[in-house]
């Protein structure tokens, strides 16, 4: 099958490593990038803190940059929103930590309890991106748990040419398009015109808040994987 992978950069080169193994032709057209911002996140590690809460890979990308200092702090708890930022954590060197369910409201609901306790003295830091969905903030202002947020990185939008777009949508078809992220459903059609996706194209979404972007005369394409992590979003191909 040929799939159009819509991640950043180094994302897509990660993701489209996966479909090349599993015999699938990957087409990489990035529409977002992230910017990161180092510097707030070594202020934020600098200050007290009794727990870390990541919600993606790209913040922990972003604690590992030169200056940072996160040597220092790998032996802080962490507690992540997923298996595959989990493992982003513990290639970065964290010894202790925990995964949710693929969303910030599982994070809450299995946490919550321990946080507050975390949190009585010292309270948590979430380094978090941006936009990003409200439900963590959300959970944790409702329990009144402690907590400060770093903005570790921000989701910018790439132009992109409608000859690009029009290359790797239909020259030749694409099967299906993978979104992972609302911000980059929402990008990509802010580019793409509902004619220029293949009628036959599967969008395959993350979740169903993902599925929100994609214009209504595209809903009938939609899948929405079991569960919000890569490996079900690419057990719909």
């Amino acid at each position: 099958m040929r799939i159009l992978v819509t991640r950043p950069q180094g994302a897509s080169r990660r993701t489209s490593q996966r479909l090349k193994a599993l015999g699938h032709d990957p087409v990489t057209l990035p529409v977002t990038e992230a910017r990161h911002h180092p510097d707030e996140v070594r202020d934020a590690l600098d200050k007290p803190y009794s727990a870390l809460l990541v919600t993606s890979a790209e913040a922990i990308r972003v604690a590992q940059s030169p200056g940072t200092g996160l040597a220092g702090h790998l032996g802080a708890t962490v507690f992540t929103v997923g298996e595959a930022t989990a493992r982003a954590a513990r290639e970065a060197g964290f010894s202790d930590v925990e995964a949710a369910e693929g969303t910030g409201a599982s994070m809450v609901r299995l946490f919550a309890g321990r946080w507050s306790r975390l949190a009585s003295a010292v309270p948590l830091l979430y380094l978090a991106g941006w936009p990003r969905s409200p439900s963590l903030e959300a959970g944790l202002a409702e329990l009144r748990i402690p907590h400060t947020v770093a903005r570790a990185y921000t989701m910018r939008p790439l132009e992109v040419a409608p000859e690009a777009m029009t290359a790797a949508l239909r020259r030749p078809p694409v099967d299906a398009v993978l979104f992972y992220s609302r911000e980059t459903a929402r990008r990509f059609f802010e580019l793409a015109a509902v004619d220029d996706v293949p009628g036959h194209a599967r969008l395959l979404c993350l979740s169903g808040n993902i599925m929100e972007a994609v214009p209504e005369a595209l809903r009938p394409n939609v899948r929405i994987s079991a569960r919000p992590d890569e490996d079900s979003l690419l057990a719909l191909l």
